[in-house]
């Protein structure tokens, strides 16, 4: 259930039109402590395009042969893990070709599946988003394990951004940020993140990390109105926190994984990932089956406001997925520096 949340969200990404500034489970750093590096579903990166190739017709397409074909900077350097971008019918999402001292190079599939498209991104980081699956598992009736991947969650989600959360007397939240060694403080944690944002305020989005969570309960013991531990833990953490609905998740495997007309080609590919002998998966948020791809994208874009009532926005309050949407936008759109060519 954990890979279908992931993949619900990367598509749900691919439909708003931010793919191509997304790299996957790519090593984030803590702020300001490079020795601890967390490993998170997506994060988001400021891009450029580099440069665009059409899909040679082989059953094989490498990110060695992309390099060698780009004629990217001279500033890259060839990725030191050999991957396929298209391998047996599969792709590779958020493919990595190469790096630079402060940036590297993705290739992607272009939307209508015939151009592989070369984006620059920035190692910094501007968003992440992670998925957490927080139910009880099979068998058991409350274990550990739920609360011990929130505390995990929220520890990664506290520890990122330079604008730190901190926890006022009266219950609210502020925020701090630290600047050539003195404190400047917030009462409101999100009224200073909104004024940053729309101000384009580079002192405060420097090194600034927006972090969303997805969570997912699959009919357990919680719901997105009644929250346990767990959820209040990963509220107070996340700068967003989405909490996906069972009615959504059953909407997804009912419409798409279990249909055997318009979405067969989808369900074929969820069942291979889990036939005996499988020789690599088909259907997660990494490696994608390509025709699967293609319908998942379609439906995702053709159906955005439904896929959005899936969601409930937990944390912030009163808000909705187009306010984040928004917002990520216009973090994506400040400047960025790049080493000169």
């Amino acid at each position: 259930m954990g890979t279908i949340v992931e993949i619900i969200t990367y598509y749900l990404i691919k439909a708003w039109g931010h793919e191509f500034g997304v790299a996957i489970e790519r090593p984030l750093p803590e702020y300001a402590n490079n020795e601890i590096i967390h490993n998170v579903e997506f994060t988001y990166h400021r891009n450029k395009l580099l440069g665009t190739m059409d899909i040679p017709h082989v059953n094989s397409i490498s990110s060695t042969r992309i390099f060698n074909a780009a004629g990217l900077p001279d500033r890259f350097q060839k990725s030191k893990t050999a991957r396929n971008l298209i391998k047996d019918g599969v792709i590779k999402n958020a493919c990595t070709v190469a790096y630079s001292d402060n940036s590297f190079c993705n290739a992607y599939i272009s939307a209508d599946g015939r151009t592989i498209l070369l984006f620059e991104l920035s190692d910094a980081p501007y968003a992440m988003f992670e998925c957490k699956r927080v139910g009880v598992e099979e068998g058991m009736r409350k274990g550990p394990q739920t609360i011990e991947k929130a505390k995990q969650g929220a520890y990664v989600a506290r520890t990122v951004s330079s604008l730190q959360r901190i926890r006022l007397r009266d219950g609210r939240i502020g925020g701090a940020i630290e600047r050539n060694g003195e404190f400047e403080m917030f009462d409101d944690y999100y009224h200073a993140i909104d004024k940053a944002v729309s101000e384009h305020d580079k002192t405060i989005l420097k090194d600034f990390i927006l972090t969303v969570g997805v969570v997912s309960n699959h009919g357990n013991w919680f719901t997105s109105e009644n929250h346990n531990k767990e959820m209040r833990v990963l509220a107070q953490s996340y700068d967003w926190l989405l909490f996906l609905t069972d009615e959504g998740l059953a909407s997804f495997i009912e419409r798409i994984i279990g249909d055997d007309g318009v979405f067969a080609i989808v369900k074929q590919a969820f069942e291979r990932s889990y036939e005996k002998g499988k020789k690599v998966n088909r259907f997660t948020k990494t490696n994608m089956d390509y025709d699967s791809d293609r319908v998942l994208i379609k439906y995702f874009c053709d159906n955005t406001d439904e896929v959005l009532s899936w969601f409930n926005v937990i944390t912030p309050a009163g808000r909705c997925l187009g306010q984040l949407h928004d917002m990520l936008v216009e973090l994506g759109r400040m400047e960025v520096q790049y080493v000169s060519r």
